[in-house]
């Protein structure tokens, strides 16, 4: 009767221990807490603090998810630990649009990036600048 008791107390802990680390899917807002810091939390006025939407681990955005910025910013791809990791489309709010990797909240990686005057850089990018020239079409040389 033990045997079978401890199992049973083993599969409800191995059961409770994978459901706790499952990601959740839910909305965070972004909250200043001082002069420079800021928190995540699932509650505040909605229209005038950023929005994240997608996959949460630990309070944080962890997994694919969106975020839109009151100004019409929006961001739809990977995250770790809160921040931009990963492949991901990034739309501003006058029109330019960067497609591509990030790490830490930062254009790392292949990417293109689309301006609002017609022009395009591919290459690479380096914490979030371009690592060589390579204007594929457009109106103006890209300064680094």
């Amino acid at each position: 009767m033990k045997k079978i008791f401890l199992v049973f107390i083993s599969i409800i802990l191995a059961y409770y221990f994978l459901v706790s680390c499952q990601k959740e899917d839910d909305v965070l807002y972004r909250v200043k807490t001082g002069k420079q810091d800021f928190q995540w939390k699932n509650f505040t006025d909605e229209n005038t603090k950023p929005k994240y939407r997608g996959e949460i681990s630990n309070g944080e955005q962890n997994g694919l998810g969106s975020i839109t910025l009151p100004d019409g910013e929006n961001y739809v791809g990977e995250w770790k630990d809160g921040k931009r990791n990963g492949k991901g489309t990034q739309l501003s709010s006058f029109g330019e649009k960067f497609e591509g990797e990030s790490k830490n909240d930062k254009k790392n990686g292949q990417g293109t990036e689309i301006f609002i005057n017609g022009s395009k850089y591919v290459g690479k990018f380096k914490n979030g600048k371009h690592r060589r020239k390579k204007l594929l079409s457009g109106i103006s040389p890209l300064s680094e």
